[in-house]
């Protein structure tokens, strides 16, 4: 025990402290920190550094504070006193809160995680998740078909299609699609293990005989749980379309009480409606859908024509024209339909549809999918909100309300929605490439990448998801061997498809192949004349060839099919360079009319990157005021997104800091850029071309980030070059 007094101990510990310098030593190294920080933090706006830089450095600091303390200790005062227990004791603890706080850093994240974040990921708030859904929950498996001709077993399909389909109509019940019940076709899992995988606590299983002009259906509710049976029914009937809805609307109303839920009015009205009154129309219908489903060039051709069968025989079938809409959409997409006359056909189907039922969820979400695609985002948001409104179950209202959001550029919202329809429907690919899309618009690389796999696992034919996948690698990580690779199978696996075969042209010119690029974008020519998706690639070949005119053609084809976007920019280009602004801001005011109020524009997650290219018109015709405006309003929705990625804002940042007049700015962002892995896509195109970098285009900087980045593509072809051409793909994942 110390004889010396508790106060006169703490007052010699003080003084020992002063004496050695150690307070002074403190307060000198932390007004020097602080000054330091704040140079960095200067720096770091400048040069656009991300922001795991000035936390690591701050860290550093604090961490260094306990050692510049304890070197004063030692050094303050060249006595030989031993410290004392309390002062021991000082040093110990200072030490600890320094070995504390990198313990804390390192277990929240490595530099190498810091470093791959900062590259991939935008400046967003933690995404929210789908609320969790409390309802009472059901999946109807694939029912067996018990009748003697294999034939019949699309007919089967249908019934319990339609049974689950009336079933969705019960908002107070939640009812896994059909896409996902399918996988359990001939499962040998269990009931327990099917309403795990599935997240139901019950599950309707049965059985459909046909035969002659007789159907027998048998149904059984079974608890997932308990493998107990809540009910269970037999339906013998005559074989009329009439018939087949009563039956299910019967099994819809039985299975609502057993589940103890209670319809409404309007679902009662729904459940026991009756499409129609001919049985061949239904089952053109049935054949239809099921075509629609392998989301493949000529799977979807075979769709639309038993769409059509099915309006012929009864042209006030809505869900048939609500299905020739849908398969018409599709095309443009999948199989390079003419944009224009395949909207035009599925906006009249659509109107038809809802002529014929007003409250139809399908029709509904299949016109805001429509609206979407036009441009008409008042209209698409509210038929999605109706469509919901009307079928809390269906989960296509949920996928396409989560690419409306993506368009939008509000990713959270996308991503709840996405969230939802997984839920609804978590074993469909197409669903879950959907998902990964949302994920990769966050940043959330290695996400995506996890869906995209997924949606290969669940459906090894899609080629949608080997296409993302692709792209992923190429313009999300920079690994543009693997990507040619997965683009490659997309094409294996749906050649009739355009989309796949411009996306593989496209990689081929990053990489400086432009005779690979022109035999791919030749043969698209050739197949599909009139797919926007190959005028697109085709304009920029033409611009790296020097063939403006060739070019301009193919810009104005494309401008004349999709208004916004790529079209419209290389038209301005051209117009800029023979001196007419005046005719470059008609035409943008004609296609944005709410970016040309000089007081108040409106830029949105959807315009944002126009409004960019259209500030370098405003420059031109004298309005300096109205260009800075639309500039300041597109970076929030350029910073909302990740820089890297085929979405991602690439070098948005570099074109608003050059049409500024910050050529340090601009500069220094094209060189974060290129050090994140910024590879494009059509990277030539703004090394060359783009007047927005006209300003940065002759200095030294500029030409040495481009200098780099065309090196890296010549190293990436070369390492193509010798990949063997029976190479297999590596689905293990490679997403950083």
């Amino acid at each position: 025990m110390s004889d010396t007094p508790p106060e006169r101990e703490e007052a010699g510990t003080w003084a020992r402290l002063r004496r050695r310098k150690v307070v002074q030593w403190g307060i000198a190294y932390a007004a020097g920190a602080w000054g330091l920080l704040q140079v960095l933090q200067f720096l770091a706006d400048t040069y656009d550094w991300p922001a795991h830089v000035l936390r690591l450095v701050t860290l550093a600091f604090a961490i260094g504070l306990p050692i510049a303390l304890t070197l004063a200790w030692y050094h303050g005062d060249r006595g030989h006193q031993k410290p004392v227990r309390n002062e021991l004791a000082i040093i110990a603890l200072l030490l600890l809160l320094g070995g504390g706080a990198l313990w804390l850093y390192g277990h929240r994240s490595t530099p190498a995680q810091t470093v791959a974040e900062s590259a991939t990921r935008a400046p967003t708030p933690a995404p929210t998740t789908a609320p969790s859904d409390t309802r009472p929950s059901i999946a109807v498996l694939p029912f067996e078909n018990r009748s003697a001709k294999q034939e019949d077993a699309f007919f089967v399909d249908g019934i319990h299609d339609d049974i689950l389909t009336q079933l969705t109509k019960i908002g107070s019940m939640k009812v896994i699609a059909r896409t996902s019940v399918e996988q359990f076709r001939d499962t040998k899992l269990t009931t327990k293990e099917i309403g795990e995988k599935l997240g139901v606590t019950r599950v309707l299983e049965g059985g459909v005989q046909r035969a002659g002009d007789r159907v027998r259906v048998t149904v059984q509710l079974i608890d997932t749980a308990t493998d107990g049976h809540l009910w269970a029914e037999n339906y013998d009937r005559e074989l009329t379309a009439a018939n087949i809805f009563a039956i299910q609307s019967e099994v819809a109303a039985a299975i609502a009480g057993a589940l103890k839920t209670t319809l409404t009015t309007s679902e009662k009205a729904r459940v026991a409606a009756i499409p129609t009154q001919s049985l061949e129309a239904w089952e053109a219908y049935q054949l239809g859908k099921q075509r629609m489903a392998k989301r493949t060039s000529e799977a979807l051709a075979e769709a639309e024509k038993f769409f059509r069968k099915a309006i012929d025989l009864d042209p006030k079938f809505a869900l048939a024209w609500v299905g020739l809409a849908d398969t018409l959409t599709l095309q443009v997409i999948y199989s390079g339909a003419p944009r224009a006359a395949a909207l035009a056909g599925a906006e009249e189907a659509i109107a038809k549809a809802l002529a014929l039922d007003a409250d139809l969820a399908e029709a509904w979400a299949s016109s805001a999918n429509i609206a979407t695609d036009r441009g008409q985002l008042d209209r698409a948001e509210h038929g999605f909100r109706r469509a919901i409104e009307l079928n809390p179950n269906y989960a296509t209202a949920y996928h396409w309300f989560n690419i409306f959001w993506g368009y939008l550029g509000r990713n959270d919202e996308a991503l709840v929605a996405a969230e939802k329809a997984v839920a609804l429907d978590p074993l469909s690919a197409v669903i879950n490439a959907s998902l990964g899309n949302t994920l990769e618009r966050l940043g959330r690389f290695k996400d995506a990448e996890a869906r995209y796999l997924r949606a290969i696992e669940i459906d090894p034919s899609m080629s949608l998801a080997y296409g993302n996948l692709g792209s992923l690698q190429a313009y999300g990580v920079n690994r543009f061997a693997e990507a040619v690779q997965f683009i490659e199978m997309a094409m294996h696996l749906d050649p009739g498809s355009p989309r796949d075969l411009t996306t593989l042209a496209g990689l081929h010119l990053d990489l400086g192949d432009d005779i690979g690029a022109a035999r791919l974008i030749e043969s698209g020519r050739a197949r599909w004349p009139d797919s926007g998706a190959v005028l697109f690639s085709s304009a920029y070949l033409d611009l790296y060839r020097g063939e403006q005119k060739a070019a301009l053609h193919d810009a104005k084809e494309l401008f004349d099919q999709i208004p916004r976007g790529p079209g419209l920019q290389l038209l301005r280009n051209a117009d800029l360079l023979a001196g007419h602004p005046e005719v470059a801001y008609a035409r943008y005011a004609k296609v944005y009319p709410e970016l040309v109020d000089p007081k108040s524009p409106r830029v949105d997650g959807y315009n944002w990157s126009d409004a960019i290219d259209f500030a370098l018109v405003l420059q031109n015709t004298g309005e300096g005021d109205a260009a800075r405006l639309l500039l300041e309003r597109s970076e929030p929705f350029m910073r909302a997104r990740p820089r890297l990625g085929e979405v991602g804002y690439g070098i948005s940042d570099v074109q608003i800091h050059a049409l500024r007049g910050d050529k340090a700015k601009a500069l220094a962002a094209l060189r974060a850029a290129e050090t994140a892995g910024w590879r494009g896509p059509f990277w030539r195109y703004y090394r060359d071309f783009d007047p927005n970098l006209a300003s940065i285009r002759n200095e030294p900087e500029f030409k040495a980030v481009f200098a780099d980045i065309e090196r890296d593509m010549a190293r990436q072809r070369a390492e193509l070059a010798k990949r063997p051409k029976d190479a297999p793909l590596d689905l293990g994942g490679s997403a950083k």
